[in-house]
C-alpha cells in the first residue's frame, strides 16, 4: 500500500548503469519500520557492480546506495544506527558498509589481537579503513597494492607500517610466511596463490571483494600450511553500532570526496578506473 509521502533517486534503467532522476512513492509505514531522512550517501563500488549487472541479478529500474546516514523522522522500532555527537556525517557514511565489512571479519576472525600482524590488500575504500581500525587495534599492518604510488600514503599518512607492491617478485618473496591473517578487499579477479604464500603457518585470508568471475585456485597452497580462506559480508546491527562506538573513541573516520548528485556518473566512471581517495560520499540533502 503506499501512502501520501514521495521520494526523489536516481535510478539505472538497464547495465549500461546510466543514472538519472526517478520519483518514487513510499508505502505505508508498518509497526516495525522507520522512515528515515537521508543526509548522506557513500558510493560503494557494489553499487557499481549492481547497476551494471556484473553478478546477472539486476531488476532495473535500480536505485544504488547502501552507504546512508542521516536522521529518524519518524520509528515503528527502536532498533537502529545511533551516532555519536560531533561526528562528520559525511565522513562517518561510509562506514556503514566499508566499516563494518572490515571491522566484522577482523572481529570474528581474531585478527583484532595487539601484537598480531595483519596483511590489507587494496588500498581502497574497503583497505584505508581497515588499516585504521588495524593500527587501533595495536596490530602491525602490511598494505599490498599494486600502485607503488600508494606506499607514501600508505605509511605516512594512515600509519601502516610497511607496504608491498604486489607485482614485484622480489618484496613479496621476502615477505613470505610473515603475516598472521590478510583482509583482501580488491573487486576484481587477481591472483590468490601470492597472497596465500604471505601467511604464517594456520594463517587466515579473509575475503571481501566480489568479482564478477571467477578466481582461480590450487589448493595445495592451503593444504601445506593449515592455511585458511573465509568470505565475510557487512554485520548486524550490534556489531554496526559497536563499530561506530569504535571509530568515535579512536577518531577513525573515512577519507571522502563530497559530490552532488549531478556528479553521480562521473563517480562511478571514476569508481572504474580507481581514481577515487577514497570514497565518494553524495551529499544528498543539498543536490537532491
Amino acid at each position: 500500500m503506499e501512502n501520501s509521502q514521495r521520494a526523489l533517486g536516481w535510478a539505472a534503467k538497464d547495465a549500461d548503469g546510466v543514472l538519472s532522476p526517478i520519483k518514487l512513492s513510499l508505502r505505508a509505514k508498518n509497526d516495525d519500520d522507520i522512515i528515515f531522512k537521508i543526509l548522506y550517501c557513500g558510493v560503494c563500488h557494489t553499487d557499481l557492480s549492481t547497476i551494471k549487472n556484473e553478478w546477472g541479478t539486476a531488476r532495473y529500474p535500480i536505485v544504488p546506495g547502501h552507504e546512508i546516514i542521516g536522521v529518524v523522522i519518524e520509528v515503528g522500532i527502536t532498533v537502529y544506527i545511533k551516532i555519536p555527537e560531533n561526528m562528520p556525517l559525511e565522513k562517518i557514511a561510509p562506514l556503514m558498509c566499508a566499516g563494518i565489512t572490515v571491522y566484522s571479519p577482523m572481529k570474528y576472525f581474531g585478527l583484532n589481537e595487539k601484537g598480531k600482524h595483519l596483511g590489507v590488500i587494496g588500498l581502497g575504500g574497503l583497505g584505508h579503513v581497515a588499516v585504521k581500525f588495524a593500527k587501533a587495534f595495536g596490530m602491525r599492518v602490511t598494505v599490498v597494492e599494486s600502485n607503488p604510488e600508494k606506499r607514501k600514503e600508505a605509511m605516512d599518512v594512515l600509519g601502516a607500517d610497511s607496504f608491498l607492491v604486489s607485482n614485484c617478485l622480489e618484496e613479496m618473496e621476502a615477505a613470505d610466511g610473515t603475516i598472521d591473517g590478510i583482509i583482501d578487499t580488491v573487486p576484481t579477479v587477481h591472483d590468490l596463490h601470492p597472497i596465500i604464500s604471505l601467511l604464517k603457518v594456520h594463517g587466515k585470508l579473509i575475503v571481501l571483494g566480489g568479482p564478477s568471475k571467477p578466481d582461480e585456485l590450487l589448493t595445495l597452497s592451503l593444504i601445506k600450511a593449515g592455511k585458511m580462506i573465509a568470505g565475510s559480508c557487512i554485520g548486524g546491527i550490534k556489531d554496526t553500532q559497536e563499530m561506530i562506538n569504535f571509530a568515535a573513541k579512536h577518531n577513525i573516520t573515512a577519507e571522502v570526496e563530497v559530490i552532488g548528485i549531478d556528479y553521480a556518473n562521473k563517480a562511478m566512471e571514476r569508481l572504474s578506473k580507481g581514481d577515487v581517495r577514497y570514497r565518494f560520499v553524495i551529499d544528498i540533502v543539498n543536490s537532491l
